[in-house]
């Protein structure tokens, strides 16, 4: 059973390493292509979408698809990296209880 949760936890781990560097080249990638077009919005922006909607989208119609892009993969980042340290974090607080 230990080794089993030990396993887990290295193995969660990897899958948050490999997370981390999957989508940072994704939002970089999208990231570079709003730097090249100066393309620009603050984080309040990334969270609220329709703020986004209203302020950022008309002022840069041409670049839509990249925005959405970056937003996207911003917001599937975060998503996945808290699933995974909860899961982590459970996971260690079992080997911490059963060692």
């Amino acid at each position: 059973m230990y080794t089993l949760l030990v396993s887990l936890v290295i193995g969660l781990f990897v899958a948050l390493l490999f997370v981390n560097v999957y989508f940072r080249a994704k939002v970089l990638k999208s990231y570079g292509v709003l730097v090249r077009n100066r393309v620009q919005f603050g984080a309040a922006h990334v969270f609220n979408r329709r703020r986004m909607e209203k302020e950022i989208l008309p002022r840069y119609p041409h670049c839509r698809r990249e925005i959405e892009a970056f937003v996207r993969h911003i917001h599937y980042t975060i998503r996945m990296a808290t699933v995974l340290i909860v899961l982590i974090t459970a996971l260690g607080a079992v080997l911490m209880y059963y060692r």
